[in-house]
């Protein structure tokens, strides 16, 4: 078995690792239509604290990995849109039901009859 040349090794991590990260932004951008309720608060959180760090991390390593960096970006993006969704459900005001948002019945005011005094 031969050893990995180190450069195409590099290469080979600096391209399959983010195409398995994208995974991560993808799945919350489809959440995107699902309610709300299903969020996760403290996994959204940690998924942006997750994001945060390693596009720190693709910046720093040598070379950079920028494909990393947008993975994560996008993630970081998506993370903070769930965590929107959240707050605002959670402790925003009330959305208004169908019910709510039809017109109420237009009902005839009450006609004043003449009285003979």
């Amino acid at each position: 078995m031969e050893k990995w040349d180190c450069a195409e090794t590099q290469h080979v991590i600096h391209f399959w690792g983010p195409i398995a990260n994208w995974g991560l932004p993808l799945a919350a951008l489809a959440d995107l239509k699902k309610d709300p309720s299903i969020i996760s608060g403290k996994m959204t959180v940690a998924l942006c604290f997750y994001s945060l760090l390693f596009m720190r991390f693709a910046l720093r390593v040598k070379p950079k990995n920028r494909l990393l960096f947008a993975c994560h970006f996008a993630n970081e993006c998506a993370q903070l849109t769930q965590l929107t969704r959240l707050i605002n459900h959670e402790y925003g005001k009330a959305q208004p039901t169908k019910q709510q948002l039809q017109p109420a019945p237009r009902s005839v005011p009450p006609t004043k009859t003449a009285t003979a005094s």
